[in-house]
């Protein structure tokens, strides 16, 4: 339902008179924003298209920079407390022979603190107890059509929907939609914990390992497949064809998998890039406005700091038309440059023949230091 009143159009207004937004998608990006602009005084609502919070879901690596947006959210002492720092890892071969190690102290060196992995389910609780009981209005879809009531309604809209943005086809046009990579990609947890980071590259294909809270391993596996292809004989047979006489390390996760907790996803990238993360009064967030590749573990980052730079950018700027402006020229350019590099990663990931000279451009390009912290 929207609101039955609203106060006089904010597009010149001053920041005091701002008061009202609406947020599509209650995911990361969608509760972060909810709860930074609460904390100035802003009145939110969210609505999420799902009629319940995920059940299940796979380790996120949270750089250091997503950490402090969780700090300015209030809630980055609880995301160090119950996740899990990377302590060391390391890229190998099929055959378990290290292709370089992973600088996992790197990130420590430049900003002081480290990587963590924690799971999907358990940001997502730690963020909706920030935003309070009943902050997200689920099973409350949002279509095309809608868009303009929403404008109309609340002084700014938060598109936070995800990969598949109905409001970024409402701005944009259908030109600028997701884009089918080649690849597919398995994830899940098993039981067990496993002490380091790793990934195993080969042709074509790659196995990563990483710990994650409560003692599990998080996995995930990528390889090349038809577009919405699936596995007749279930994708724990798929997984131990593709992947079951590569080292121990990866055929100790296969041997613990259980079909009902494979997940598998294609993977996707938005394609062209946005020319712009606003139109209106209606500014896009997360997903919805950068669709990666998840090579690089950054999407959930780079939603969190689209969401604190939102806020920054109303709470300073004289009005929300100039807000839109600055956060666009702020982000934009971060993520769109990341996304490239990102694309760039799945494509190494992907060559299958001259292995060894990729597996060399990959140490080099580690050795410059990787991708922002």
């Amino acid at each position: 339902m929207l609101p039955r009143t609203r106060s006089s159009p904010r597009t010149g207004s001053s920041p005091g008179a701002r008061s009202s937004a609406v947020v599509i998608g209650g995911g990361i990006g969608g509760l972060a924003a909810a709860i930074a602009l609460r904390a100035d005084g802003w009145r939110v609502e969210i609505l999420e298209r799902a009629d319940a919070a995920p059940p299940a879901g796979t380790a996120l690596g949270l750089w250091p920079t997503a950490l402090a947006a969780l700090d300015a959210l209030g809630i980055g002492g609880a995301v160090r407390d119950l996740g899990r720092p990377a302590t060391g890892g390391a890229f190998l071969r099929p055959d378990g022979r290290r292709i370089a190690a992973l600088d996992v102290a790197g990130p420590a060196r430049r900003t002081g603190d480290v990587v963590h992995l924690l799971s999907h389910p358990a940001l997502l609780g730690l963020l909706r107890g920030a935003a309070g009981p009943g902050a997200v209005r689920f099973g409350a879809p949002v279509d095309a059509d809608r868009l303009p009531g929403l404008e109309a309604a609340y002084d700014l809209v938060i598109a936070a929907d995800g990969l598949n943005s109905r409001a970024r086809t409402a701005l944009f046009g259908p030109a600028y939609r997701p884009v089918y990579v080649g690849a597919t990609g398995w994830r899940g947890t098993v039981a067990g914990d496993t002490g380091t980071c790793t990934e195993t590259w080969g042709e074509g294909r790659r196995f990563g390992v990483t710990p994650q809270e409560g003692g599990r391993t998080n996995w995930f596996a990528t390889g090349p497949a038809p577009e919405g292809a699936r596995s007749p004989d279930g994708e724990i047979a798929a997984l131990r064809a593709r992947f079951g006489h590569w080292h121990p390390a990866v055929r100790d996760v296969l041997d613990r998998l259980e079909e009902g907790e494979v997940l598998r996803h294609d993977l996707y990238r938005l394609a062209p890039p946005l020319p712009r993360y606003f139109a209106g009064r209606t500014v896009l967030i997360g997903d919805a406005a950068h669709a990666m590749t998840p090579d690089l573990g950054r999407g959930a980052c780079e939603a969190l700091l689209d969401a604190v730079a939102l806020a920054a950018a109303l709470r300073t700027a004289p009005d929300v038309p100039t807000a839109l402006r600055a956060y666009d020229a702020g982000r934009r350019p971060a993520t769109q440059r990341l996304a490239r590099l990102s694309r760039a990663m799945n494509r190494m990931s992907r060559v299958r023949r001259g292995t060894g000279a990729r597996d060399a451009l990959l140490r080099a390009a580690l050795a410059l230091g990787g991708p922002p912290s």
